[in-house]
């Protein structure tokens, strides 16, 4: 059965435990991918998740509200396949991670900046035992080899579930340490956000609103929110 039909063919939901762990039944059938691998989720709290995604569909399948049930089928279609070389994709984000560039100029930005910034900075060093230069400007900055050994191993020790997951938490702000952040619970996600959001609400009041911007800026953060439920539920 295609988890993608396009009108509703169901009418009870529920979630069941089977081996490997817990799937989402529709009149008793278990969901399978686009692939058509069974769709078992690691945890009840995922699992849960994605039914409420099912039974929240109305006459016609929308996936655009169904986030979860899109980032468990890519967990299982996609990541768990390819885990190495996208665990070293999301590592990589930490050779450039935004957190560590910062501007020069004006004075008020690069106060901004220090204040969100550097208490992230701190908590991941302690965390995890690493050290990160900050550079200004458009001078680059090569990062110590072993902070990214370091958290590379930590990124791989993810399931695919998570590691999907983690995926829209580093790529969405371009920092694997709010990635880290968020995964850990380490601050509010909202608190997350908007220190990733700091050069570009810089920009917004000196030279206004661009309507465009602002349509993926909200995409953005809704996948970054979705992200962080859906890695919390996978743990």
């Amino acid at each position: 059965m295609s988890g993608w039909a396009q009108k509703r063919f169901w009418k009870a939901v529920e979630v069941t435990e089977v081996d490997g762990g817990y799937a989402v039944q529709l009149d008793g059938r278990s969901i399978k991918t686009p692939a058509k691998a069974a769709l078992v989720l690691p945890t009840r709290a995922l699992a849960d998740l994605l039914a409420v995604e099912w039974a929240a569909q109305a006459e016609q399948i929308n996936p655009a509200t169904m986030p979860a049930t899109r980032a468990a089928n890519a967990a299982i279609d996609k990541v768990r396949g390819q885990f190495h070389e996208v665990a070293g994709l999301l590592t990589a984000y930490g050779e450039t991670d935004l957190l560590c560039h910062r501007a020069d100029a004006p004075a008020e930005l690069v106060a901004r900046q220090a204040a969100a910034w550097d208490p992230l900075l701190d908590w991941s060093g302690a965390r995890f035992g690493v050290r990160w230069q900050v550079t200004t400007g458009v001078m680059p900055v090569v990062q110590p080899a072993e902070t990214l050994e370091r958290l590379g191993a930590h990124v791989a020790s993810y399931t695919p579930f998570q590691l999907t997951a983690f995926h829209d938490l580093v790529a969405m702000p371009g920092s694997l340490v709010i990635g880290l952040a968020a995964a850990e619970g380490h601050a509010p996600i909202e608190a997350l956000w908007q220190a990733s959001r700091i050069d570009e609400d810089w920009q917004i009041e000196q030279w206004g609103l661009d309507d465009e911007a602002e349509a993926l800026t909200v995409l953005r953060r809704q996948s970054f929110f979705d992200a962080a439920r859906f890695f919390a539920a996978s743990s």
